[in-house]
């Protein structure tokens, strides 16, 4: 990792602040396998919809799936953003007090939500709570970067990926940010 760092330079890393936790997650299921652009443009859309801050949770469940639809979001997308807000409203998910738990039990209170799994999970962990000790073994980019930095023949398993970044606690988080970094260095 010294020579990843030395080729990638200084970490700088820093969590979006923004909005609130709701609206970082609705991002999130938004994004979740569109490029960055197309993901963009829905989440938009539907910002223009229905706005964010604290009572996109109310203006998500009063909207009509269709409307959501023709913002832009699939039909599963669609019905996950309602998911979402209703877990928050039914007060299942309590939000906006998640960055007071530890990450397993944030982890373990999104994954109730149809939509958010372990992945998406680790990423709030990490870009919205700024969490230092996050490694998303499960991530084809920290794969991917763990090949390359490691001179791997073969992208390593989600078990050894834990294995080797075992020893970058409690900063797998930063870690995992130099492995996405590097796969942009030719």
């Amino acid at each position: 990792m010294a020579a990843v760092i030395a080729r990638v330079g200084r970490c700088d890393m820093t969590p979006r602040v923004e909005g609130t936790h709701f609206d970082a997650l609705v991002r999130s299921i938004v994004y979740q396998q569109l490029s960055g652009r197309a993901a963009a443009t829905i989440h938009g859309r539907l910002l223009n919809l229905i706005g964010d801050g604290a009572t996109t949770p109310d203006r998500i469940a009063g909207t009509p799936h269709e409307d959501l639809r023709a913002a832009g979001l699939s039909n599963q997308k669609a019905s996950y953003v309602r998911n979402l807000a209703s877990h928050v409203l039914d007060g299942s998910l309590p939000v906006e007090s998640l960055h007071e738990l530890s990450d397993e039990q944030i982890t373990a209170a999104l994954i109730q939500v149809k939509g958010i799994g372990r992945w998406s999970a680790q990423m709030f962990l990490m870009f919205r709570l700024g969490r230092p000790d996050v490694l998303p073994d499960l991530d084809l980019g920290v794969q991917k970067g763990m090949q390359k930095a490691y001179r791997l023949r073969k992208l390593p398993t989600p078990k050894q990926v834990m294995a080797r970044g075992a020893k970058w606690a409690p900063y797998r988080t930063v870690a995992s940010w130099y492995l996405w970094r590097i796969l942009e260095i030719g």
